[in-house]
């Protein structure tokens, strides 16, 4: 098993929260706001861009989130210098509804951190705690050479 980054938890917050402008986590309003030994969590307002027909939250907006971070979660057990991280599987059972201007909280679990796989647990939960959806995230920790950028 890998070690975690040894980095004060309010930076990791901070350097995560710095890579939001001009992405999906702008777009869809997600801020990281805690982070611990094996887990990080981040919300997520339900806006009017994130509704389905019907007025109910997006399945595709939760799975975003759920993607969002489990990904990201994996960064605290490499080093951004040398490794990057790609989600390979996520996978999700929406429980509940969500609606405009519910607070959803994600957080995502570690249940297996290897030296190039990772498996994360994620629940997202309204602001009155009940669960919305659960789901899975699989990544991939890769050389940083290996993805090149576009031209």
């Amino acid at each position: 098993m890998k070690d975690r980054i040894t980095t004060p938890d309010a930076k990791i917050l901070e350097m995560l929260n710095a890579m939001c402008p001009a992405t999906l986590m702008e777009t869809l309003n997600i801020r990281y706001t805690a982070v611990g030994e094996r887990s990080l969590s981040c919300q997520m307002i339900v806006g009017d861009n994130m509704m389905r027909p019907g007025g109910i939250l997006h399945g595709g907006a939760t799975m975003a989130l759920i993607e969002t971070v489990g990904s990201s979660a994996s960064c605290l057990f490499m080093d951004p210098e040398k490794e990057i991280v790609l989600g390979i599987d996520v996978s999700s059972n929406h429980i509940s509804t969500g609606h405009k201007g519910d607070v959803l909280t994600a957080t995502a679990t570690a249940i297996h951190i290897g030296r190039t796989t990772q498996l994360w647990d994620v629940e997202v939960v309204n602001q009155n705690g009940r669960l919305i959806s659960k789901g899975k995230v699989t990544n991939i920790v890769m050389p940083s050479q290996v993805i090149k950028p576009n031209k």
